[in-house]
């Protein structure tokens, strides 16, 4: 039955709905929380009950981010404005020749003042607001017509649903960014579906594109996608004079803006600060294949105008890609925790892009396959973004004939169970109930982040703790002793109390986090009563 509304119940549902939207750009656009994840998920459980106890639900509510049933297809949006492409530099050369045919149409030798950023290598998006409120998210698609992708947007945290009211709200604006997936998260992802047996994304921008178009909103939720913005197309009731100040708007509206955005005067200091940005790439959580290089006066760019598919007031500079030529000395499998038997190669060591590079993932005999990879070749190896090694391509005018195919293993590599290939499926997989790596895998996927979060029982220390055999299932865990790490070479006084107390603050934990790793008690069940639900929260006994 729904209860009839009060003034002081909408009070404290707006007030909920404010307070929970700004700890959201604290934590997904700041990354500087100011509350405890426990905290925020209190007043979200909070604020779905009053919402749906009142039936008052407000458009900017976080409630509304998921839930949506599939759609049957994507709708065609045409754009108010072209979201054209950039024109690309390759060297140095090519960003003064850019100046110089800026200053031959404005005819003027004046000093150009300019924004530079990183180039983020993603899916460029499109969010229209009216009245302060996101209506509409459409992809570029061909510049003039995209598809709209407004319920998905809407899963992205750092996506504000309704635009900071200081006063400088526009009629109509729309903003548009790139849609990008962090390197550790596409890692983790391909992981996940190579332990599934589902095909592998090549890489991030892959990922996060492939993120945005699925149909059913609730995947795209369940993806780890940012957004950062960083142009404008058209806008009502608002003026901006440079792409600085609207840059300057966006973070004050709470909107995710690039990592670094500096303004400068004058070409040679463009290319320092591409420099800048070429030397910190390593050090990003995300992939950028270059630098945007803008005329920072909006009024320049207009007369400076576009071209049949490029403005020309911007350009995109492209960093070389790190790459290295290496011979591969061995393939191997390694065993996860669902027992998918992934191939990497070991090389010869190679230094690319300031790293020393001896190993990578094959991902699967399919992949093998299709590049015709063999032991003994010579390769090209390349970090995508700077992180992930990946075998690029086999040079095979440099083989002798001695290169050797390495076919997908009859039995798992560590506890010699043999090995199947279901039909339609890429993985292999271990079918070993009590293969050790498997078991290794499971604990540690039990004790991490996305699972009981048991800080200090990382991969290592769960390896160690596995092959002296005190940890042979996930319960072991809760029934290590102080004495028993103080004995093993990694622990001393302080970090064996640390790692103790991490494995009792595990004993009470949300629901939804453990529920999330119910496979456990699939794997281990044994009859006894693990578990007690008390006060919404999970008490875990072992008796």
């Amino acid at each position: 039955m729904t209860d009839k509304i009060t003034d002081t119940m909408k009070n404290e549902i707006e007030k909920l709905v404010q307070e929970l939207n700004y700890h959201c750009y604290r934590y997904y656009v700041l990354d500087s929380p100011v509350i405890p994840d426990e905290e925020y998920d209190r007043m979200y459980f909070h604020l779905k009950h009053l919402e749906g106890k009142h039936h008052y639900v407000l458009p900017d509510s976080p409630t509304q981010r998921v839930g949506a049933p599939p759609l049957e297809k994507f709708e065609k949006v045409k754009h108010t404005e072209p979201m054209l492409s950039l024109d690309n530099a390759f060297t140095q050369e090519n960003l003064v020749e850019f100046e110089k045919r800026i200053k031959r149409i404005l005819k003027s030798d004046q000093d150009i003042e300019y924004t530079v950023e990183p180039k983020y290598d993603g899916l460029a998006i499109e969010l229209t607001y009216r009245k302060g409120l996101l209506y509409k998210a459409s992809t570029r698609g061909d510049g003039y017509e995209g598809e709209e992708v407004t319920r998905n947007i809407k899963t992205i945290k750092s996506v504000p649903i309704k635009i900071s009211d200081d006063g400088s709200v526009p009629d109509e604006i729309d903003i548009r960014g790139e849609v990008y997936m962090d390197i550790r998260d596409f890692e983790q992802l391909n992981k996940d579906r190579e332990e599934k047996g589902e095909p592998l994304f090549a890489n991030p921008r892959n990922a996060a594109a492939g993120s945005v178009r699925q149909l059913d909103s609730s995947i795209t939720a369940s993806r780890k996608l940012h957004l950062a913005c960083y142009g404008i197309g058209l806008v009502k009731g608002f003026e901006f004079k440079t792409q600085g100040k609207f840059m300057q708007w966006l973070e004050k509206a709470r909107f995710p803006v690039p990592t670094l955005i500096k303004t400068v005067t004058g070409i040679e200091r463009v290319i320092q600060v591409i420099g800048e940005i070429e030397e910190n790439r390593k050090g990003y959580s995300f992939e950028t294949d270059g630098s945007v290089v803008k005329v920072n006066s909006f009024d320049l760019q207009k007369q400076l105008g576009m071209k049949t598919r490029e403005p020309r007031w911007a350009i995109a500079y492209k960093f070389t890609a790190h790459q290295g030529i290496t011979k591969i000395l061995d393939i191997q499998g390694s065993v996860g925790r669902t027992g998918v038997i992934t191939p990497f190669a070991i090389f010869e060591p190679v230094r690319i892009g300031g790293v020393t590079v001896s190993r990578s993932t094959l991902h699967n005999w399919d992949e093998i396959e299709r590049k015709d990879i063999r032991i003994g070749d010579t390769v090209v190896v390349e970090r995508a973004g700077d992180v992930i090694p990946h075998v690029l391509e086999v040079i095979k005018d440099k083989r002798t004939g001695k290169e050797k195919h390495f076919p997908m293993p009859e039995r798992c590599p560590v506890c010699g169970s043999k090995v199947v290939r279901e039909e339609g499926e890429v993985a292999a997989r271990c079918i070993g109930l009590n293969c050790p790596a498997q078991v290794r895998e499971k604990i540690f996927h039990f004790a991490s982040r996305g699972g009981m979060d048991i800080e200090g029982l990382g991969e290592k220390n769960v390896e160690m703790l596995c092959s002296k055999e005190l940890v042979k299932h996930f319960v072991d865990i809760y029934r290590l002793k102080k004495e028993d790490l103080l004995a093993l070479p990694r622990f001393a006084e302080k970090s064996a109390q640390n790692l103790i107390d991490a494995i009792n603050r595990s004993k009470s934990t949300l629901l939804p986090g453990f529920f999330l790793r119910s496979e456990y008690f699939m794997w281990a069940h044994t009859g006894r009563n693990f578990s007690q639900k008390t006060s919404g929260r999970l008490k875990i006994f072992i008796i």
